[in-house]
């Protein structure tokens, strides 16, 4: 294995120790003689195709014969022996995606380690955390048996599988910290379709498991403005700022304080909020703290949200609380879109396989996007 030096926070270092974490990966398959390729070079071959942003494996089989890029996967990625595509999609089919979470937490330690990730932190030291699912397949002939499945009243069926994607982020930053994402997905012994709903309990336990003492903050959409959600996230020791959707009955029997102020462009920022009210009448003894921006700028043009936290509010925050709020699109603009459109090649099938294939591809992408982010912060 090659040695692995935290002196400085280069690509070298994220790809060693990224390399030194496939190296521990079990072997879900039994070969009777000996196995020239590892299966570590099939996850390093598969982390190269996004790193390299090659976009097809197509791609990478027609390049990988080359001596030049036989030189750079033997340098830069610490591959012996590159696969053929068709054998890397055979090795990585029968991979579990669980097998791949403790990479994404090493990265994470490491810029923990070197405090790279200081300049995230939000409010009272917590960290902002958004979460959201996109699609990554959808056919209606290719299916495994972990697909899900959408049934028409026409008699055909819809085969797909998703994603829900999570990230660190901070309103003043424009990178993300991708963290291990939830694959939705059929369970084992499940035959239902999974949804977002159990993906995000399955993310949100194995996050908290992982990083035992983050201070996090979810900032999520009114999805998840259910009680629910909100004790689960009270169980786990993290906060919220959710976006408030519909009507609160509560406030008409209330006087909300105001805050308002212009910034130097002219904008008019106008706050509405109060505290401790009850999430709803079903849930009284879930306490929340609601506050509404309404921005108008010199043309005259409004803008209006409102959320809901649990973060005690004033004057002296709520302003920060909004810019926090909003950067939950940051999920969608500075990942998915970043994914699907700046050489990552998000939209394309990588392979389907039988098993695992089609999650696995995504989380080697997910690494790669990982380790992007983590050499443009630091």
């Amino acid at each position: 294995m090659p040695k692995i030096s935290e002196k400085a926070l280069c690509e070298d270092t994220f790809v060693k120790t990224l390399v030194h974490e496939f190296s521990k990966i079990h072997e879900p398959r039994h070969f009777a003689g000996n196995v020239k390729i590892s299966l570590q070079d099939c996850l390093s071959a598969g982390f190269a195709i996004f790193s390299l942003k090659w976009p097809s494996l197509l791609r990478y089989e027609h390049e990988r014969k080359a001596p030049k890029t036989l030189e750079n996967l033997k340098n830069l990625y610490y591959i012996k022996n590159p696969p053929s595509d068709t054998y890397l999609r055979e090795r990585l089919d029968a991979l579990e995606p669980s097998s791949l979470r403790p990479c994404f937490k090493k990265i994470f330690s490491l810029l923990q380690r070197r405090k790279a990730l200081e300049s995230f932190q939000f409010i009272d030291g917590y960290y902002l955390v958004s979460l959201d699912g996109t699609g990554l397949f959808s056919s209606n002939n290719v299916h495994c048996a972990n697909c899900c499945e959408k049934h028409h009243f026409v008699g055909t069926t819809t085969y797909y599988h998703q994603m829900l994607g999570v990230v660190m982020l901070h309103p003043e930053h424009r990178e993300v910290i991708p963290l291990c994402p939830e694959c939705i997905q059929k369970q084992d012994g499940i035959n239902k379709n999974d949804c977002e709903q159990r993906a995000s309990k399955r993310l949100l336990m194995n996050l908290r498991r992982e990083h035992p003492h983050l201070k996090i903050m979810l900032v999520e959409d009114a999805l998840s403005a259910n009680a629910p959600h909100i004790r689960l996230l009270q169980s786990l020791g993290m906060r919220f700022l959710i976006v408030a959707k519909g009507h609160y009955e509560y406030l008409k029997q209330q006087e909300l304080l105001t805050y308002e102020f212009l910034d130097k462009s002219g904008t008019k920022h106008q706050y509405r909020f109060i505290n401790g009210i009850p999430l709803n009448g079903l849930a009284p003894d879930i306490k929340v703290n609601y506050f509404e921006h309404t921005e108008t700028n010199v043309r005259g043009k409004k803008k209006y949200c409102a959320w809901i936290t649990d973060v005690k509010i004033s004057s002296d925050n709520v302003h920060q609380l909004m810019r926090g709020g909003r950067s939950r699109w940051k999920i969608e603009n500075e990942t998915f879109n970043t994914l699907k459109n700046q050489g990552y090649h998000f939209e394309h099938n990588f392979g389907h396989g039988y098993e695992n294939l089609c999650s696995i591809m995504t989380l080697l992408m997910m690494l790669a996007f990982l380790i992007d982010q983590a050499q443009l912060l630091t």
